[in-house]
């Protein structure tokens, strides 16, 4: 299957470092004209100097913009549409955490992680919605979390953020249909970023955390594209309104590890 998304113009936000700025190297690859948005300005200088210095990459815009503010975000998409003409794909990526149980989280963290995560994501589908609406297409995919399916203790805040984008997304799809606008969400399992630190930890915490998965290794910012690209082209026009897990199969059963315990042993009567 060919996926073709040459031509097309895609938003990413989040877009400076970590998962954001690899969705925007794999789009520019596809021949993805990208807009990325950040609110570092650094990062996003860094990321135009190296997407420039490619040879054969598509064009590229990259502004620092909050995407807690909907002015800057309708500036932006205006921007957008007087040089391209068009928005094709809109990647909601930008996401903050925050950790600690509720009675102790402060209640400026929990208000953060819900203004970035859900409202920020609202915000950014409110601000390209009327452009996909007039030229009766658009791909609006949401970056959810495994967070979402069965959230972990102490992350009561992300991941009341993460399902409440899972549902918001299919809510969006349903307005967005008679548009030919589809909306989806993904689910990212363990991929170890800055943010979340899993590739540095003890070595014992890291076999932990990889027993509880069906494809015993971390996920990679190629497996998360590869799910991306796919719904931001023509071969995803009849999914909406749905959650991709892209978790490597955590907890597909109760404990995963067992099997790599029966595919290592001499006799699987060992095995409990």
């Amino acid at each position: 299957m060919n996926i073709d998304l040459s031509g097309r113009v895609a938003l990413v936000t989040g877009a400076g470092r970590g998962i954001g700025r690899d969705l925007v190297r794999r789009l520019a690859r596809e021949g993805v004209t990208t807009v990325a948005l950040d609110v570092g300005g650094d990062d996003l200088q860094a990321l135009g100097a190296e997407l420039t210095a490619a040879a054969g990459s598509p064009e590229s815009l990259q502004r620092v913009c909050d995407v807690t503010d909907l002015e800057a975000l309708t500036g932006t998409v205006q921007e957008v549409l007087d040089r391209f003409g068009r928005v094709d794909v809109l990647v909601n990526n930008a996401g903050v955490t925050a950790t600690g149980p509720v009675d102790t989280l402060p209640e400026e963290a929990w208000r953060r992680c819900h203004d970035v995560n859900l409202t920020g994501t609202f915000l950014a589908c409110k601000a390209v919605i009327p452009a996909m609406k007039a030229q009766r297409s658009g791909r609006i995919v949401n970056a959810s979390s495994f967070a979402a399916i069965v959230p972990s203790v102490a992350h009561a805040a992300y991941a009341s953020t993460k399902a409440a984008v899972a549902h918001f997304s299919r809510a969006l799809a349903g307005e967005l249909g008679p548009w030919g606008i589809t909306v989806n969400a993904y689910a990212p399992g363990m991929v170890p970023t800055s943010l979340n630190g899993f590739a540095e930890r003890p070595r014992a915490e890291q076999d932990l955390l990889l027993d509880t998965l069906t494809v015993r290794r971390w996920g990679t910012t190629e497996d998360i594209g590869n799910v991306v690209c796919f719904l931001a082209s023509d071969q995803a026009a009849y999914i909406t309104g749905t959650l991709i897990d892209v978790s490597g199969g955590k907890f597909a059963t109760q404990v995963p590890r067992v099997a790599y315990d029966y595919a290592r042993s001499d006799d699987p009567a060992d095995i409990i």
